[in-house]
């Protein structure tokens, strides 16, 4: 196999690093947008060189982004090179004419670090999709969330001092919207239901919550309650279509879910014959991330020459279906949230059961005149 990869950042780098100690494969050119001279030859500032090339039979790209990843790589597509990527956004953005490009060319298409860092979570889902239906998916898909809200339950530290930590860590970026407003898990639980339920759901079908706004007094309110705050992607076959959204959870302290602590991960599925599966490990980071992208290109040596999944239906979103209490804390008024008031929770309320439409409905009329607005549905 040749390669030609798309970025050498901390993935790149990764990958570049394993797939030089394999006889299998070799990486032929790689793309910078920058002089790397320690890279000699492999080198290219154009990436026609390596759409070019007849002899690159594979692209890996870890560039990120949506342009110019998506011109490449339907570009790879369309000369059918097989396309490696860990690149969630692109997928999920775009996953319909990505899908459709590879089956056109008969080219491979895999993301297996796209979804779960170093977790074969994309092959395993795949692979029990075949035989077991799916009913239901969940879990924690961001290490930079998990991370924070893990160490404002043990270290009683304030958001922004540990957004400033993880920062400094490396586990969030400058600019950690993404990640602390949700959208990072969206595009994770939009292609893991997508192969899930044989879906073709995008962005504007699967509502987030974020973290950005937890303080505290949130986190001492799941506490004095016997549970832990995590933000979960959760995805759920219906009788109308699926049920998919990502939100922060109060869970039960025993639960699994509470224990997965730091940067760790873990997601987990429900199916008709074998019930609850879950999937622990490194869901980020320089070699977890590029360990399962050449990984893919093992599965493409092997013979693999398809995406997860062939089914791809207009699946109709049905949050409506979801239905669990929630905690809100707000300084807004609204004749909705008094009347699903159940209880007071320290400086929030928890409310009677809401489906998750009408909950996160709810959340975006109260963040226009509260933006610093909080809620968390409690789920066991």
């Amino acid at each position: 196999m040749k390669i030609g990869l798309l970025g050498c950042g901390t993935v790149g780098g990764g990958v570049l690093d394993i797939v030089e100690k394999r006889s299998d494969m070799e990486i032929k050119y790689v793309l910078v947008r920058r002089p790397r001279p320690e890279l000699g030859a492999l080198a290219v500032s154009d990436a026609a060189v390596i759409l070019n090339d007849p002899e690159v039979d594979t692209v890996v790209e870890v560039l990120g982004g949506l342009s110019p990843s998506f011109e490449y790589v339907a570009a790879a597509l369309k000369a059918g090179k097989n396309v490696v990527t860990a690149n969630k956004h692109l997928v999920a953005h775009y996953y319909k004419e990505l899908i459709a490009l590879a089956k056109e060319n008969g080219a491979a298409f895999r993301c297996t670090p796209a979804v779960g860092g170093g977790i074969p979570w994309l092959v395993n889902l795949e692979r029990v999709a075949r035989v077991n239906p799916v009913k239901e998916f969940w879990g924690i898909m961001n290490g930079t969330t998990n991370f924070i809200l893990d160490a404002m339950h043990k270290n009683g530290a304030d958001f922004s001092a540990v957004l400033a930590q993880a920062q400094a860590l490396g586990y969030a970026e400058a600019d950690p919207s993404a990640d602390i407003d949700g959208l990072d898990i969206q595009r994770k639980c939009i292609i893991t239901a997508n192969v899930a339920f044989g879906a073709m759901l995008s962005e504007e079908d699967v509502p987030v919550a974020g973290i950005r706004n937890v303080k505290a007094c949130d986190i001492a309110a799941a506490e004095a309650h016997g549970r832990v705050c995590r933000i979960l992607g959760c995805g759920k076959k219906t009788e109308k279509g699926v049920a998919a959204y990502v939100e922060p959870v109060f869970a039960a302290a025993g639960s699994l879910e509470a224990a997965v602590d730091k940067n760790f991960n873990m997601i987990s599925f429900d199916t008709e014959y074998t019930g609850r599966e879950s999937f622990y490990g490194q869901g980020a980071g320089r070699y977890p991330t590029a360990y399962n992208a050449v990984e893919d290109c093992v599965d493409i040596l092997e013979g693999v020459k398809s995406f997860y999944t062939d089914k791809m239906e207009p699946v109709s979103p049905d949050n409506s279906a979801e239905a669990h209490p929630y905690y809100v804390r707000t300084s807004a008024k609204s004749a909705g949230l008094d009347a699903a008031k159940a209880e007071v929770w320290g400086e929030g309320v928890l409310t009677k059961p809401l489906s998750v439409k009408e909950a996160h409905d709810m959340a975006a009329l109260l963040l226009k005149s509260d933006p610093g607005f909080f809620m968390a549905g409690i789920k066991d």
